[in-house]
């Protein structure tokens, strides 16, 4: 029994057609990084006896009747490449996308018969987003605070990395795209980005979290250091790390309950201990206390130098009148004996006559005998 007419017509459509036009993408809508490189692809079908002839693709068909071949763009050119198997697969890459590279992009196919084409709709909507740290601007120490890694449209699957400084954190609570600082301390504060797994290459700007926090490591620098110095010429200058700074230095001496001073430099009058506090509105803190020793009589040392100095100068007078008068001394003692040789070879020539010199011996046998006459 033969079946009605137009059934039979329809196995025949069916039969001469073969295989419909088709065109599938893997993906609809894709979320892309800026910057990153985006892979469009998927599969077509078409009549059976058809040859397919070229295929390309085209963006915006809705507002571009032309439908023109996206390589003829010169906004993507070097930037595009194309695909397509024999397995009715093809492919688009497209590098460094941009937030200009938000359209529509669909497949075109043409075979050898001129009105058999076809263009895949509906097409391949591409997005682009980057990445954005959302967090607040000043958090106190102690208490919670939430970095979230902002994004404009869905990636698939992201892991979010984070970064402090430059260095990747491992030891802070990620949630998804969220860093979460339980309680936050001075160490928190600093420059925070993120980055998606597989793209660290394109993190997205950096963000500063500042953190208020009281003075911390105060301490006291003296100037000039060590030893004894004249009157209050010694200069005390506290230091302290603190957000915001410190408002007001205080200033006591070890002992005292009373402040002796005020101001980021003090000048002590007195020998003793001192130290400083610091204080925000966050709170405030002391210092260590430093020694000062102040010589109350500078001068004191004067009298000693001029007595020390006489001494030196009494001493040398002393040893230069000696030599001058045993110079003396000795010089008359050598004239003395000189004189006393002179006077002793007067004598000893008056005493002892030189050999050839002649005397008068007495005549004796002339001299008149006295006792004849007696």
């Amino acid at each position: 029994m033969a079946p009605p007419l137009p059934l039979v017509f329809l196995l025949m459509v069916v039969g001469a057609s073969g295989a419909e036009w088709s065109v599938k993408y893997n993906q609809q809508e894709i979320c892309a990084l800026k910057g990153s490189t985006v892979f469009m692809n998927g599969t077509f079908t078409l009549p059976e006896g058809l040859t397919v002839t070229e295929t390309f693709w085209i963006l915006d068909p809705e507002k571009n009747l032309n439908w023109p071949d996206l390589r003829e763009n010169s906004n993507y050119s070097g930037r595009v490449e194309y695909f397509t198997g024999k397995q009715k697969r093809f492919f688009l890459k497209l590098s460094n996308v941009t937030k200009k590279d938000e359209h529509e992009f669909c497949f075109r196919i043409k075979t050898d018969v001129e009105k058999q084409k076809y263009l895949g709709r509906p097409c391949i909507k591409l997005s682009v987003t980057e990445l954005h740290v959302e967090s607040p601007e000043e958090v106190t120490e102690g208490e919670t605070a939430d970095l979230t890694c902002k994004i404009s449209c869905n990636l698939t699957d992201p892991t979010f990395i984070w970064y402090k400084n430059g260095r990747p954190l491992t030891i802070k609570t990620i949630r998804n795209n969220q860093l979460h600082l339980q309680t936050v301390s001075s160490e928190d504060a600093g420059s925070y980005n993120c980055a998606v797994r597989g793209s660290e290459h394109l993190p997205s700007t950096a963000q500063t979290l500042r953190v208020r926090y009281p003075p911390k490591n105060v301490s006291v620098s003296i100037s000039p250091s060590g030893g004894i110095v004249e009157d209050s010429s010694v200069n005390l200058t506290c230091s302290s790390d603190a957000n915001p700074p410190v408002q007001n230095y205080t200033w006591f001496k070890e002992g005292g309950s009373s402040p002796v001073g005020s101001g980021h430099t003090f000048s002590p009058l007195q020998s003793g201990s001192y130290y400083c506090q610091a204080q925000n509105q966050h709170g405030a803190q002391k210092s260590a206390a430093v020694p000062v020793i102040l010589n109350t009589e500078p001068h004191h040392y004067h009298p000693v130098i001029l007595y020390v100095a006489v001494g030196v100068i009494g001493v040398c007078g002393i040893a230069a009148f000696l030599t001058v008068v045993f110079w003396i001394s000795r010089r008359k003692r050598s004239q003395d004996g000189n004189a006393d040789e002179q006077v002793y070879e007067n004598v000893r020539h008056k005493t002892h006559p030189p050999d050839d010199e002649k005397y008068s011996i007495p005549d004796y046998e002339n001299v008149p005998d006295l006792r004849k006459h007696h």
